[in-house]
């Protein structure tokens, strides 16, 4: 299973080069695309790059997390996805158009099939959906926890949902998203804190705006989000900067989870003035496991 990440970088699955560079790009994880970044008559290519590409990248040192985004479960595509690269063994799916904790269960299902198949461990590959690319979407997300023991994760999408919904664009002038778009990334969040596994934040689209790109991960971290995607791998350094707990936050943290030590009975304490109740205290925790996790603290 995949630990937590700040950065996870879409490559095209069909281009053993752009593969090859990403496998350079500091990512924690990589999404090998075979849904929308692939054309029609180039999904069974991709497959067949995408499963060598997992075979070979099993065999080298400090490998990112390696994640394969298949096609919607409506597209009549899924499941040749899945036959042409679970045997490669993935460290999760990520199922766009996602519509709530039964799209899981029934990937789910199919996985369970697969690994049997190719002598896996049942529930060796995890699950990360991306919850919000249509309407329907929407009104279901809080319906994923439980749905499976393998979802580590939700992520959001404005793309999609923009032609779902007759958008004639998702941001505004200022390159912030519009209220519609902001509803769903916050129907994320909250899916995501409630079935308790992580929230990873859309992309930035502009990749000539890393002044942007840093703006928009740095609200997302503050409203909860701990990782972002990336659609460019010069967007990764500044991601993982972002969603790196910094010094003075471990050193805080750490203090929040000592006070607590020294009280253990304690519902608040104060720390030079202020005072940390027992949320404080689960934040505090969170944000070591975060470092913990990139290496750090």
């Amino acid at each position: 299973m995949i630990a937590a990440m700040r950065s996870a970088l879409f490559v095209p699955g069909d281009s053993p080069p752009k593969l090859a560079k990403a496998m350079g790009a500091g990512a924690d994880a990589l999404i090998l695309d075979l849904e929308d970044s692939v054309a029609a008559e180039r999904k069974e290519a991709a497959r067949e790059t995408t499963l060598a590409f997992l075979r070979d990248a099993r065999k080298r040192e400090g490998c990112p997390a390696l994640m394969v985004r298949v096609n919607a479960l409506d597209t009549g595509l899924i499941d040749a996805d899945l036959d042409g690269i679970v045997a490669g063994r993935p460290d999760a799916i990520v199922l766009p158009k996602a519509e709530g904790g039964a799209a899981i269960t029934h990937l789910d299902a199919k996985l369970t099939a697969r690994e049997a198949i190719h002598g896996l461990p049942d529930g060796e590959i995890g699950i990360h959906a991306i919850a919000t690319e249509t309407a329907r979407a929407l009104f279901v997300a809080g319906t994923y926890g439980g749905a499976s023991p393998r979802l580590l994760g939700l992520s959001w999408g404005a793309e999609d949902l923009s032609a779902d919904l007759g958008a004639e664009t998702n941001r505004d002038g200022d390159g912030r998203f519009t209220e519609p778009f902001r509803l769903a990334r916050n129907l994320c969040l909250a899916a995501a804190a409630a079935a308790k596994i992580q929230a990873i934040d859309t992309v930035f689209v502009d990749f000539r705006d890393p002044a942007g790109l840093k703006r928009e991960a740095e609200e997302a971290r503050r409203d909860g989000f701990t990782g972002k995607l990336a659609i460019h791998p010069g967007q990764v350094q500044t991601i993982n900067e972002v969603f790196t707990p910094s010094a003075d936050a471990i050193a805080k943290a750490r203090a929040v989870i000592a006070a607590f030590d020294q009280n253990p009975g304690a519902g608040v304490v104060g720390i030079e003035g202020v005072m940390y109740d027992r949320p404080h205290l689960e934040r505090a925790r969170r944000l070591l496991a975060r470092a913990e996790a990139a290496g750090i603290g």
